[in-house]
């Protein structure tokens, strides 16, 4: 049986097509190897695993939907400052604000020339 220096200079007296093969093979079984062992271990530890619940029952607000937005929050300020009017035992949800009300602005984006 030959050892790996002998294999690769073994493999450095074929042409270049040959060790352009085996190169591309060694990379991919190596990148196979590690893929595989990644799998098994995301499965064993049931990263992959679905719970019966949907998002809503996990938040405990099934039939809550928002379809018009508080006043008292808004813009990205106020969602940003949503969390911190909440108290701190509250579950998680997500919110659906109705932006098509909120005002644009027109003004045109003014050329910006940088001088060197």
């Amino acid at each position: 049986m030959k050892t790996v220096a002998q294999h690769i200079e073994h493999i450095k007296n074929k042409p270049h097509h040959v060790r352009k093969r085996v190169a591309f093979g060694a990379a991919f079984a190596g990148t196979a190897v590690i893929a595989l062992v990644w799998l098994v271990s995301s499965v064993g530890t049931g990263a992959f695993a679905l719970k019966d619940t949907s998002f809503a029952q996990s938040t405990g607000q099934e039939n809550s939907l928002a379809t018009e937005g508080d006043s008292t929050v808004g813009g990205v300020a106020g969602a940003a400052a949503a969390p911190a009017l909440e108290s701190v035992d509250a579950p998680a949800r997500i919110e659906i604000i109705d932006t098509a009300s909120s005002t644009r602005q027109t003004k045109k984006a003014e050329q910006t020339t940088i001088p060197f």
